[in-house]
């Protein structure tokens, strides 16, 4: 597994992965000296694409995926890839479609272990009475993310 650190406007941002996909993208407060020097081949595309993201030029992503996780989360954590890039759903939105009302806490479980933020946009999933609730990297950068991806934001260039 190889690691490297960058920097973005949530924080240092951490992506683990190998030949068989990335496993994780994190966000934190350490220090800065953490940045790494150079990008190991395996992640340059990942870096990429989360940088085309932050600077507005990337909606979707195109990674090889390998996250970590019982087969219950794998299903939660497919189903948040549905949620299209400017739009929100909610806990109870999700659990319907998963086809089970009854797992809405299991559900938001498995959205807080999602390992891969921002490109599993669990941040995409918000309360029934549309508040920003949960999310692992604390709500500020839920906040930050969905006002990221906000239409009312995006600028047309005609």
């Amino acid at each position: 597994m190889e690691t490297v650190y960058i920097n973005s406007p949530l924080g240092i941002t951490k992506i683990i992965g190998d030949e068989h996909g990335i496993s994780v993208i994190s966000v934190s407060d350490i220090d800065s000296n953490e940045i790494s020097k150079t990008i190991p081949d395996v992640l340059q595309e990942a870096v990429l694409q989360l940088q085309e993201y932050f600077e507005g030029k990337r909606t979707d992503f195109d990674l090889k995926l390998n996250p970590k996780g019982t087969e219950f989360q794998q299903k939660v954590w497919k189903s948040l890839l549905e949620i299209p890039y400017g739009k929100t759903v909610t806990y109870m939105d999700q659990t319907k479609k998963l086809g089970d009302i009854k797992a809405i806490r299991a559900v938001a479980s498995a959205n807080g272990k999602n390992p891969l933020w921002i490109v599993v946009p669990c941040h995409r999933v918000i309360g029934t009475n549309g508040s920003l609730t949960g999310y692992a990297g604390g709500l500020s950068r839920k906040k930050w993310l969905l006002e990221h991806e906000s239409p009312s934001l995006q600028q047309s260039l005609f």
